[in-house]
């Protein structure tokens, strides 16, 4: 049900809110096999995002996950293009653990383009806590990156075990739980209990109803990000998701933008 808040009225009346941008933290872009995107390109997303109020989007091209020989230079790219719009996660992938050594070594030299790493530890068989990812895991404690990893309820790759031994090891970054351990959600909760540096990631979970104001019950809106995977769903339907849930408007503007502009802040000269 529609909420009465003044915040959905807004977006409802206007689609979009300037008092409250979103900042999405889970992205992707460009072709992806066996699927149509009607909006997959770097001009096309922004496009999307300007009729949602979307200010920023977080992402890793899909060429950094099927084509080890373009990597992450795409996403350098599109970030280039739209520096106020877009910053990347630089992908990795432990099953090319000279790729992990190169792409860490480079880091430094798109400070401008990189907000921290990508595991998608499902889809490469490669657990978070292969020790062929951990030049990057280091890398990122050590100078307190974000982390965004795919998590999955009872994944051995990225499930809750992983997840808490990986956020427990390197407690200087910022873990952010992509789907929040999808289905095993008192779990995700538990993680981002007793964890300070663990985030809920919002991506999918719009799909389930109820969860939304679970993951606020159990541990406050402060610890939640926006996110759509965008262009694999439409920011709209997020949007919708949020201002429909029996959620307070700060519950709102925290999970839309105040979480995330305080973990980008320090990436965007802002801290």
């Amino acid at each position: 049900m529609i909420g009465p808040s003044a915040l959905s009225r807004e977006f409802w009346e206007t689609g979009q809110s300037a008092a409250c941008p979103i900042y999405d933290m889970h992205g992707h872009m460009g072709p992806w096999s066996a699927i149509y995107f009607p909006r997959g390109e770097t001009d096309q997303m922004i496009r999307t995002m300007d009729e949602c109020g979307v200010r920023m989007l977080c992402f890793t091209h899909h060429s950094a996950l099927r084509c080890p020989d373009l990597g992450n230079a795409p996403s350098i790219e599109a970030v280039r293009r739209y520096p106020d719009r877009l910053r990347a996660y630089c992908l990795i992938n432990g099953n090319h653990p000279d790729l992990v050594e190169r792409d860490v070594a480079a880091f430094a030299q798109y400070r401008d383009v990189y907000v921290g790493f990508k595991f998608l530890s499902d889809y490469f068989a490669v657990p978070l806590s292969d020790p062929r990812n951990r030049p990057a895991w280091e890398y990122a404690d050590q100078h307190k990156l974000l982390v965004l990893c795919h998590t999955w309820g009872g994944s051995p790759y990225d499930g809750p075990a992983e997840v808490r031994r990986m956020a427990e090891r390197y407690p200087n970054l910022r873990l952010l739980m992509g789907h929040s351990c999808h289905g095993e959600w008192d779990e995700a909760i538990k993680l981002a209990r007793d964890l300070p540096n663990v985030y809920l990631e919002l991506t999918a979970v719009f799909d389930d109803r109820g969860i939304l104001e679970k993951f606020v019950r159990g541990v406050g809106s402060e610890r939640m990000l926006f996110g759509t995977d965008l262009p694999w769903f439409d920011p709209h339907h997020a949007v919708g998701a949020l201002l429909s849930a029996d959620i307070s408007d700060e519950d709102r503007h925290n999970i839309m933008h105040r979480n995330a502009e305080k973990l980008l802040a320090p990436f965007l000269g802002k801290e």
